[in-house]
Parts: structure tokens; sequence; C-alpha cells
């Protein structure tokens, strides 16, 4: 009796045959995010933290990579950037920035999507846009928070943690969430025309 092979769980365990290819995946997801950190601008009334196409990458990668590839990659990307790769968004690294709470959030996140990308949950379009939207609320939760404590502003107002962190960039990582929930599940297809997976 044949023992059948077991199915991919995410994208990346399509390719992930060998120690060394997990490790390429790894650092190629903290790549890409240190790549998509490069692209980004201030709105003229937000000095605290930059737009950039983080969130995109980090949610993307996470729900390709799955749990464990996931956190690693993110663990690079921010342990670098820590000890001097100058990654972070701006070409910036250390860990003193208002904005380094959402580079924590990156891992947390990272192991929420990833682990939920687990089961299946980017084989369609509409489960990935929830997944992407609950990898987004942690990014804020933990950028937020860190931002307040850094900054010593109230949660709310003004000149807040909330103006600051999170009500700026809803609509762009709305977007970035609908691209990257897209991407997903083409990739699946296209794998499957391949026949590479079921």
């Amino acid at each position: 009796m044949a023992i059948a092979a077991p199915q991919p769980r995410v994208l990346a365990d399509v390719f992930a045959r060998s120690a060394v290819r997990n490790v390429v995946l790894v650092v190629g997801g903290a790549a890409f995010v240190g790549l998509s950190a490069q692209i980004y601008f201030y709105l003229p009334w937000n000095p605290a933290v930059p737009v950039t196409l983080q969130t995109f990458a980090v949610v993307l990668s996470a729900a390709a990579l799955g749990s464990l590839r996931g956190v690693l990659a993110m663990l690079v990307y921010a342990v670098a950037g820590v000890v001097g790769v100058p990654w972070f968004a701006e070409g910036s690294s250390g860990f003193s920035a208002p904005s380094f709470g959402y580079i924590l959030g990156f891992i947390a996140a990272a192991f929420i999507v990833g682990k939920i990308a687990e089961s299946g949950a980017t084989r369609s379009f509409g489960r990935s846009i929830g997944l992407m939207a609950l990898g987004s609320v942690i990014i804020y939760a933990i950028g937020a928070t860190w931002l307040k404590f850094n900054l010593d502003i109230p949660w709310f107002g003004a000149d807040s943690a909330w103006a600051y962190g999170v009500k700026d960039f809803i609509v762009g990582d709305a977007i970035k969430l609908l691209a990257a929930a897209g991407l997903l599940p083409l990739a699946w297809k296209g794998l499957r025309k391949l026949g590479l997976t079921d």
C-alpha cells in the first residue's frame, strides 16, 4: 500500500523540501519585508509613523510561509534591524523609533496569520481577507501601544496613539489587505495548473 505525501498546508510547503530551502524561504521573507520598508512616505500631518508597504509584506509572507517560518522571518528582520542592518523604514535600524512596536507586532501577526493559514485559509479570497484583516489588527494593537508609551501620548484625541498609529493607515492598509488576499488564491490556482498541488 502506497503512502500518499501530505498536501501542502501553505504555499511554502510546496517548495520547502529541505533545510536549505526552508532557510532561503525564511531569509527571503525577512528580505521582502525589509525591501517593502524602503517604500515609504510621511503624511504631512503625521510625523510619527511613515506609510510603508510593510504590512502588505508581513501578512502576505506569514500566510505563504506558515507560523514557524513566518515567525522566524520576522525575527530575522527584527533582530537584524536592531543590530544595525539598515532595513527598517527610511533605511533605519535600532529599536528606539516610535514605530518599533509595529515591528514587534509583525512577529505576533506572523504567528497567528501563519497558524490560521495552515488550516487552508489562503485558498479562497473571502477567508484570505479575514486572515489579512486579523493580521493588520494585531499589528495595529501592538504598534499603537508602543507608540503611546514611547511618545507619552493619550490613546485617543488629536495627538494620540489612535491618530498617529491607526486612523491614518486604515484606508491604505485595506487596499494592501485586498491585494494580499487576492494574490494567495491566485498562487494556489497557478500551482494546481502546474500539477504541484491538488
